[in-house]
């Protein structure tokens, strides 16, 4: 996992954007180290549409190179409370020891591991270099996709998967630059590259209008984050204590 930014202008790098806080971030770093940005979604069969939505107009507000949305279909395995008629958690103790330390429903099998397949694929087809992902493995570390040593893992796979990587032309990159930071450090961080966080998505489990339900473990983590980082949240959020100011 090589954090390095000699990379000429214009050097064209893959960015997985799922419409999410982390993803638009990763983005905005990517653009502000001077990469031409082709992003990468997926409707995986994931409970909302929001999500693309969200995706869609945060690449057309940043201008990316292009926007690739490719379908895949989770739902066919099923397995998480994103991918199968499963309830989303509400209102846990993210603090908790117990919670902390399970991997929780909302895990999808192998997500990180195909969208990254999908980037390396892309990337090869470009000939870009960096693929850029927006895990975070500080503020929650239940997801096993989202650590350190599994991107380390993967990057060490894709050169030896490509001809690019076996010709030795080129070495590929899986940069993770948001995996130590706190959820607040995320979004001060993006704050000062201008990324418009009322353009962005969190919520595992979206009202009819797309309001957050200010319930889930993904929202309860972004009203923290806007929370320490003193900030409001521009959101519209379901509930009274998702409000979206700083608390």
């Amino acid at each position: 996992m090589n954090d390095s930014t000699n990379k000429p202008t214009g050097a064209p790098a893959v960015v997985l954007l799922s419409g999410g806080l982390d993803s638009t971030t990763v983005l905005a770093i990517a653009q502000s180290e001077g990469f031409d940005v082709h992003a990468l979604s997926f409707r995986y069969g994931q409970r909302h549409a929001r999500e693309i939505e969200s995706a869609r107009r945060i690449a057309r507000n940043a201008g990316v190179r292009n926007h690739h949305i490719v379908d895949i279909d989770l739902r066919a395995f099923g397995g998480s409370a994103l991918t199968a008629d499963i309830p989303v958690p509400k209102d846990r103790d993210l603090e908790s020891h117990t919670v902390a330390s399970e991997i929780p429903v909302t895990y999808v099998p192998a997500r990180n591991t195909i969208f990254l397949s999908y980037a390396l694929a892309l990337a090869e087809v470009i000939e870009a270099s960096t693929v850029f992902i927006g895990v975070n493995a500080l503020d929650y570390s239940g997801y096993p996709d989202c650590r350190p040593e599994y991107i380390e893992a993967f990057e060490k796979m894709a050169n030896l998967a490509t001809r690019a990587g076996v010709e030795g032309r080129t070495r590929l990159d899986i940069r993770a630059p948001l995996i130590s930071l706190s959820k607040a450090a995320i979004i001060l961080l993006g704050t000062s590259l201008g990324v418009d966080y009322s353009l962005t998505t969190s919520c595992y489990d979206p009202g009819g209008r797309g309001e957050a339900c200010g319930r889930c473990d993904a929202c309860q983590l972004r009203l923290k984050g806007f929370s320490e980082a003193g900030l409001d949240d521009p959101i519209p959020y379901a509930t009274a204590r998702g409000a979206g100011a700083a608390r």
